[in-house]
């Protein structure tokens, strides 16, 4: 694969043109990061929104019909469902762990075989997320493993 980079002159948007001869699984998950990497996430905390960058999420959590997201430190509500989430960041790390979790992959620090066949995912963070044993083999192709 060649890679080139052209400097644009000013006034002028970036642009990113893929030349291929078939779109494979690797260069599909390219695209979708580089899309997901550029829209932000409108998150709401107490009266105040806010744009996170999904590269600093380290997980969305649904609990009693909320949906929230975590990050190093804080917590923000999202006003979308966790399918949409799910759907929006399609082919990027993010990965549906449970019914009501999508967990950030480059977040996790570690994981560990926990119990019934389910994981458990240590985050960067020092927080734990269970991954549903239904979810361990898409998680095991995700990995490579």
């Amino acid at each position: 694969m060649k890679i080139t980079i052209m400097d644009v002159p000013d006034g002028e948007e970036d642009e990113i043109i893929v030349r291929c001869r078939h779109i494979d699984k690797q260069l599909l998950k390219l695209i979708y990061a580089v899309r997901a990497g550029q829209e932000k996430i409108l998150a709401l905390r107490g009266n105040e929104y806010i744009q996170i960058s999904p590269e600093k999420i380290y997980y969305f959590e649904a609990v009693d019909n909320k949906v929230f997201l975590y990050l190093e430190k804080d917590v923000y509500e999202v006003k979308q469902k966790l399918y949409e989430l799910e759907e929006r960041f399609y082919g990027t790390d993010f990965f549906r762990a449970s019914k009501s979790c999508i967990v950030n992959l480059a977040k996790v620090k570690s994981l560990s075989p926990a119990f019934n066949g389910r994981f458990e995912a240590h985050m960067q963070n020092g927080e734990k997320v269970i991954i549903s044993r239904q979810y361990v083999p898409i998680l095991k192709e995700k990995l490579g493993l």
